[in-house]
């Protein structure tokens, strides 16, 4: 059973240091608590949790773990598609050059290569070897070839990946060593903060099943990269990429297929989808597997529960043996259950994602009005939004508050600036400034915009996958009717919530990033680019003066240096308003305690199904989990 010490970390990063026990019961780690603070970096990178040292006899033997999932991925696409639901099953049925490092947190480690890159003195030019174990589902070995056809379908204009091509911008080409075709090298343009990183979010593609005839060898990725490339003037492109876009690549278990050691097999809409471990992976062969080489459970089933009472009651019968999604009220209520303490690991863990409350900064005047262009009228908001009372009502104080999109436990987070604090008066003031004012005496506030009388009455839309986001939304609905705003929520299933954020489709909308001990590439979410392009700024924040800040820092390699800038596009930011910033969450952790292995993470997923070892008699041993 593997259990390492994780000391050093590589990457410019900060943890949190905890002083509470390991292992079960009412552990905590929140950032709320008394015992923690932001650590340096390398004091602690984990939680290892003891295994049991008894075996209750009613525990299953069934080598298959049941985790509880709030919601579906919107596609499972190995390169469309954009939640954290599809990148954690990836985890499982894909494998990568580079791997995140959710252990050491050393921000990427190697996948299938044999180590990190041979970097040239320009650091303009990263040599990977690729390992010669890793081999495809048919048996067949993976090539360099592969990586490169990888690589070209995620950047070719016809892919349907807009969130995911800024991350490729950077490369200027990828090239074959001509003495070792096992070599490979990319190439470029710039200096970038995550010339290593970037590769741990693309899995790898087996170039014969997505492109038996070769069609994207025609092309070289200076042509795809090229922004004067007409590719809707070359049939053979359109083809392969209608096919490649095709929705049975994205929803159909026959077809999700992947280098990882678990195949999909089963997907029941709106209640689970099935992994199962294969047979003959190449991973079996590996002497002293690390981590994330194993798979230990012959299945992993994630079984869709958003009802809290529901969820309650498969925790306490054990038909779930794992969740990261529990709400933390009904954790701390399971926590009261002896039963329940006996049976499961539990405890708070941070996380570096956060949640927040998004306007539309520039609404189309008709579909959408005109109600959050004005920076003036979304502070108002950030005014009467309540967060320390939705904190305390639905977090029970766990959850920590937000000023920008960087962690507080990073050392680039903005401490110059403060929280909002619910201010009534102020933000009713702010909103009579932008010239909404209440002159009819129905109680809402209206204005003349664009020649029309507009009364403000928006929508607020949010996931139906918790009902603490129904009962978030209900709160702030409430809380800007004081200020004669009517606030209309809107509950939609991730898919829909999500393709109309892209779109531009909404007034305001509730949502999380899960974010990263990595430094930040903020073009995803900030730049306008990726409003352009349907992206992820969903918000149209930005200029051409943020614009250029953000670009800045994805080439700053110098933490000196990067720390202020970094700061800088907090503090535009937070001067903009596009979000109303929420929650740092606390990751609510439970895993049965039938399984070795029960280790907690800090970094997303937070947890290692694949390394969940079924506990016997004769596995037994004596406890020695500590932080890490």
């Amino acid at each position: 059973m593997i259990k390492r010490n994780h000391l050093a970390i590589a990457v410019m990063t900060a943890s949190v240091v905890s002083l509470a026990s390991c292992g079960g019961g009412n552990s905590d780690d929140s950032a709320t608590g008394a015992d923690n603070k932001v650590a340096e970096a390398g004091d602690l990178t984990y939680i290892e949790v003891a295994d049991a040292t008894e075996i209750d006899p009613a525990w299953s033997k069934e080598n298959t773990v049941v985790f509880h999932d709030i919601g579906e991925p919107d596609d499972m696409h190995p390169t469309n598609g954009n939640s954290a639901s599809k990148t954690f099953i990836h985890n499982y049925t894909q494998d990568y050059l580079m791997a995140s490092d959710i252990v050491e947190l050393k921000g990427a480690r190697p996948g299938v290569v044999k180590g990190g890159p041979i970097v040239s003195d320009d650091e303009l030019a990263f040599t990977y070897e690729l390992r010669d174990e890793p081999r495809w589902d048919d048996g067949t070995q993976l090539t360099a070839e592969d990586v490169i056809f990888t690589f070209k379908a995620v950047k070719c204009p016809l892919t349907n990946n807009p969130h995911a091509k800024p991350y490729v911008e950077n490369i200027k080409d990828i090239v074959i060593d001509k003495e070792n075709p096992r070599k490979i090298t990319f190439l470029m343009k710039k200096k970038y903060i995550q010339n290593i990183v970037f590769l741990t979010d693309y899995p790898l593609l087996q170039e014969t099943y997505w492109d038996p005839n070769k069609t994207m060898r025609k092309y070289s990725f200076a042509q795809l990269d090229d922004p004067a490339f007409d590719s809707d003037a070359h049939a053979d492109l359109n083809a392969w990429a209608t096919e490649f876009n095709d929705a049975k690549y994205s929803r159909k278990p026959e077809f999700l297929v992947g280098m990882g050691p678990y195949e999909f097999v089963e997907w029941k809409p709106g209640q689970s989808y099935t992994l199962v471990r294969k047979k003959n992976h190449w991973t079996a062969d590996i002497v002293e597997p690390n981590e994330y080489q194993t798979a230990y459970p012959e299945k992993i089933i994630f079984k869709i529960n958003t009802d809290p009472n529901s969820q309650g009651l498969e925790f306490k019968t054990q038909a779930l043996d794992a969740s990261t999604y529990l709400s933390v009220k009904k954790l701390l209520e399971l926590q009261e259950d002896e039963k329940f303490n006996a049976n499961y690991h539990s405890r708070f863990t941070n996380t570096y994602n956060y949640s927040y409350m998004a306007f539309n900064c520039r609404p189309d005047g008709v579909e959408h009005k005109k109600f959050f262009d004005d920076k003036r009228v979304r502070r108002a908001v950030g005014l009467l939004v309540p967060v320390d009372q939705i904190n305390m009502v639905l977090n029970k104080g766990k959850n920590k508050r937000m000023v920008g999109p960087v962690s507080p436990l990073k050392k680039e987070y903005n401490n110059d600036l403060d929280l909002l604090q619910h201010d009534v008066e102020g933000a009713k003031a702010l909103l009579e400034e932008a010239g909404w004012t209440d002159t009819d005496g129905d109680n809402i506030r209206d204005k003349v915009v664009d020649g029309e009388k507009l009364s403000f009455e928006f929508d607020l839309h949010y996931m139906t996958t918790s009902i603490a986001w129904r009962d978030e939304a209900q709160m702030i609905s409430e809380a800007l009717y004081e200020a004669g705003l009517k606030c209309n929520i809107v509950p939609l299933d991730f898919s829909v919530h999500y393709d109309r954020a892209r779109n531009h489709k909404f007034d305001a909308m509730l949502a999380a990033w899960a974010g990263s001990s990595v430094p930040e590439d903020f073009t995803q979410i900030w730049h306008t680019e990726s409003w352009a392009s349907k992206g992820s700024n969903f918000t149209g924040f930005g200029d051409a003066k943020s614009d250029a800040l953000i670009d800045s820092l994805k080439y700053e390699l110098d933490m000196e240096k990067r720390i202020p800038m970094v700061q800088e596009l907090q503090a535009t930011i937070y001067d903009e308003q596009p979000y109303v910033f929420l929650f740092a969450s606390t990751r609510r952790n439970v895993i049965h305690k039938r399984f070795g292995n029960a280790d907690m993470y800090f970094e997303r997923p937070g947890v290692l199904l694949n390394n969940l070892k079924l506990l016997s008699n004769s596995s037994i041993a004596a406890p020695t989990g500590d932080a890490h």
